[in-house]
């Protein structure tokens, strides 16, 4: 009996499969060295879900994966025109994050209605200055992304006494579409980004968009760093159109030592880090491996991405 071939594209710490062993020939691959074993794969584990070395690789000759697994929500990092017009089947590490990045945003919430960057910073200096903060109960948010992580990040702001409205693809019960953006964000206290990088999101939230929101606003952004028009946030916090952001995924990752956005007034930069709490890289590959398990039985797969939209559809 010939074992299927699983190709994976490594990060370090690599992902536990003990439970394939017997099941499937585990190869091991990095950046350089995928494109010559992508032909012998019948599955393909992105592991490493910040390299971008499949866009690269999988127009070049040979057979191509049945099944590419990415051990993230977003997929953006891997599509490419040639994966998306394929007969590939592209699945996602739907549900390992939801909770995680909503407790994040949460904190980052009461971190900046409570004035905590500031404490931490007087408490450094021996510095004793009573100030007054915000109350969050009563204030309003807008989260961008109607998928389970803006759903999870809606439900615990709600939990905290804050009004969220959703807003998604197309409006439907309980979602708002991309027409009502404009309106929601205007009252909004928090604006939350949690969507999926498509051509449709690319580059939303501009000078237009960070000029509708509120002085007193908070943006907010834990989908992906192509979301934001960074220099005009940057302008934005200059001119103190919003009150402040917290930016936990960038254009450029790891964020440049010299770029300017470190040292914005009012900017909280976290190193794409929401989601990711004690245990994450274990529930990822134990998911993979229920997966693997329902794709060699021949069961339908769960977490089915499409490719032309860019992520699972259904919410």
């Amino acid at each position: 009996m010939t074992l299927p071939t699983l190709l994976v594209l490594d990060a370090d710490p690599p992902p536990r499969l003990g439970r394939l062993t017997g099941r499937a020939r585990v190869l091991h691959t990095d950046d350089e060295g995928l494109a010559a074993l992508l032909p012998e794969a019948d599955v393909l584990l992105v592991w490493d879900f910040r390299s971008r070395a499949v866009r690269d690789a999988w127009p070049g000759e040979g057979p191509r994966p049945a099944w590419v697994h990415t051990a993230s929500a977003g997929v953006d990092h891997l599509m490419c025109p040639e994966l998306a017009a394929s007969d590939t089947v592209v699945t996602n590490a739907r549900g390992v994050f939801d909770q995680p990045v909503a407790e994040y945003v949460a904190a980052l919430v009461l971190a900046a209605a409570k004035d905590l960057p500031r404490t931490v910073e007087f408490q450094r200096n021996r510095v004793w200055r009573h100030r007054e903060t915000r109350r969050v109960a009563g204030t309003r948010a807008c989260v961008v992304g109607s998928g389970p992580i803006g759903r999870a990040v809606a439900a615990t702001l709600k939990a905290l006494g804050v009004t969220p409205a959703l807003v998604g693809r197309v409006p439907r019960t309980g979602v708002h579409g991309p027409a009502d953006l404009d309106r929601l964000i205007a009252r909004a206290d928090w604006v939350i980004a949690a969507a999926p990088l498509t051509d449709r999101t690319r580059g939303m939230f501009d000078a237009h968009r960070f000029g509708v929101m509120q002085p007193s606003a908070v943006f907010v952004n834990v989908g992906r760093g192509e979301l934001v028009d960074e220099p005009a946030l940057a302008e934005a916090l200059r001119r103190r159109w919003i009150a402040g952001a917290a930016l936990d995924v960038f254009t450029t990752e790891p964020l440049p030592a010299d770029s300017p956005l470190w040292d914005l007034p009012g900017l909280l930069v976290s190193p794409h880090m929401s989601g990711d709490t004690a245990g994450w890289r274990d529930e990822l590959g134990a998911q993979f491996v229920d997966l693997y398990e329902r794709w060699a039985a021949g069961r339908g797969l769960v977490n089915v991405v499409d490719k032309k939209r860019g992520y699972v559809p259904g919410h």
